[in-house]
């Protein structure tokens, strides 16, 4: 019966990680509709131009998080020595997404026209709060499980598994606020623009934010899970550590399933008339 019971543990908490998925298969469907949407208007001359700039700073940031990447590469050498080889592809991968963050949460203000009086968008029109309430949450938990195994991870590894989320959500934080409060153009047809920029900076952070903060806690669940090394017994005693491993390949799949996501959103908003050619 104990084995029962921790298979049925193991499957139910591999349920989260099926509706994240869920949830930014959707979102991927709501990114078509605003690219779509740019392809039936002519933006202004100020509209166009914002799109060329816009995918300029973009690009010109996330070659920061490359720099960000090979320096925490050479830090993980410094500090970690032979086992930092381990560390090289999270190290660089932490870099780029935290390039991606600085990216959306630095990008200029459009230079366009605005509405007067100023109308602002509501934050459901351009992610879904389960979306963002899931990214916020995550972090709590990455947070939580560092905090309470930092004495078995020791100083530099704990202060990393704190830094790297909790930066990341400090940017996702600052980009989602600043596409939230920024008023709509004041030109009909440079609004789809506008909110297909609006849409891809808030799916861009959560997921960037989300895959810094499951994968860091997939990896420590699955570590405190490992370590306990419990025997699944009657009394559910060691049904602990198959909670803690199963807790830990849901966040894993979850944050390699986000990221996969992620590289969709990667490439700018951009306006080639295909549909009013056709």
């Amino acid at each position: 019966m104990g084995r029962l019971i921790a298979v049925v543990l193991f499957i139910a908490l591999m349920v989260p990680a099926g509706l994240l998925v869920r949830g930014w298969s959707l979102a991927a469907g709501r990114r078509a509709v605003a690219g779509a949407a740019v392809e039936f208007v002519t933006p202004s001359q100020a509209g166009a131009a914002e799109l060329t700039r816009q995918a300029v700073h973009g690009r010109r940031v996330r070659q920061l998080g490359l720099v960000l990447g090979v320096l925490a590469v050479v830090a993980s050498i410094v500090i970690f020595a032979e086992a930092s080889v381990f560390l090289w592809v999270p190290a660089l991968a932490t870099g780029l997404l935290l390039g991606v963050l600085l990216a959306e949460a630095s990008r200029p203000r459009p230079r366009w026209a605005l509405s007067s009086p100023a109308r602002r968008p509501r934050r459901g029109d351009q992610l879904s709060p389960w979306l963002l309430w899931t990214m916020r949450g995550a972090v709590a938990g990455e947070v939580f499980t560092a905090v309470l195994l930092a004495d078995d991870l020791g100083t530099p590894v704990t202060g990393t598994a704190l830094a790297v989320p909790l930066v990341a959500w400090l940017l996702a934080e600052v980009a989602l606020l600043r596409v939230l409060v920024r008023p709509v153009p004041a030109e009909g047809a440079d609004v789809p623009v506008d909110e297909a920029q609006r849409t891809w900076t808030a799916h861009l952070v959560v997921a960037a934010a989300s895959t810094l903060a499951l994968l860091p806690l997939g990896s420590l669940l699955l570590v405190a899970g490992l370590g306990q090394g419990e025997v699944v017994g009657g009394d559910g005693a060691g049904l602990v550590p198959v909670a803690l491993v199963a807790g830990g390949f849901s966040a894993l799949l979850a944050g390699l399933a986000v990221a996969v996501f992620l590289t969709t959103w990667l490439r700018p908003v951009r306006q080639s008339s295909r549909a009013l050619a056709g």
